[in-house]
Parts: structure tokens; sequence; C-alpha cells
């Protein structure tokens, strides 16, 4: 089992800054992927920003220039730093891993984080 902890939600007016933080613990041999995806009231979930194979990245149209990520491997952490928060930003941010187990013969993992709500509002 893979757990996730996610931390640095919160109110922040337009225009202002958060980072977010999430660590991963466990049984984990490697990462296919990393990052962070978010749920409005009445809409799916959608992807944020992450890490795939390695060192590649995606980011959501919407966020491009404003969002960052970035990683601690040996702390098994991602960070997502948001900057030029707008009010549609708002939403339940999930943290998300999928990888591989250090067990014979080799299974794959997906967890998901409890969320933590990012409110963009003056």
């Amino acid at each position: 089992q893979v757990q996730l902890v996610e931390s640095g939600g919160g109110l922040v007016q337009p225009g202002g800054s958060l980072r977010l933080s999430c660590a991963a613990s466990g049984d984990i041999f490697s990462f296919i992927a990393m990052g962070w995806y978010r749920q409005a009231p009445g809409k799916q979930r959608e992807l944020v920003a992450e890490f795939i194979s390695g060192n590649s990245t995606q980011f959501a149209d919407s966020v491009k220039g404003r969002f960052a990520i970035s990683r601690d491997n040996a702390k098994n952490t991602v960070y997502l730093q948001m900057n030029s928060l707008k009010p549609e930003d708002t939403a339940i941010y999930y943290c998300n891993a999928r990888g591989y187990g250090s067990m014979w013969p080799p299974r794959t993992f997906e967890s998901w984080g409890q969320g933590t709500q990012v409110t963009v509002s003056s």
C-alpha cells in the first residue's frame, strides 16, 4: 500500500500564491507518474500538473505559466507552486501517484491523497 499525505491548501486572494506538498510512503519501487489533480464543485476531476516517465511534465492549459511542479526524490515528495491564482482555481486538489511496488512479480499501484481545499476569493 502507498499512502499520500497532502498539505498546504487554504484561502488566498486573487493574484496570490500557495504551495502544496504531497509526501508518498509505503511499498514504492519506482514511480510511473506523480502529481496533482483538482475537482471543482459540479465538475469532473482534472489533471493540473504531474511528472511522468521520469523528468517529463504535463500541465493543464489553464495553469501553464502560473503553476510549477517540483519534487524531492529522496523524500518521495512533490510540490505544486501556484502563482497568480484566480477564483476559477478554487477546487479540492488531490495528489496522485502511480508506480510499481517492490515485491516480485512487479505490481502497479495507484494512490490518491485525501485532498486539500484551495479557495481563491477576495
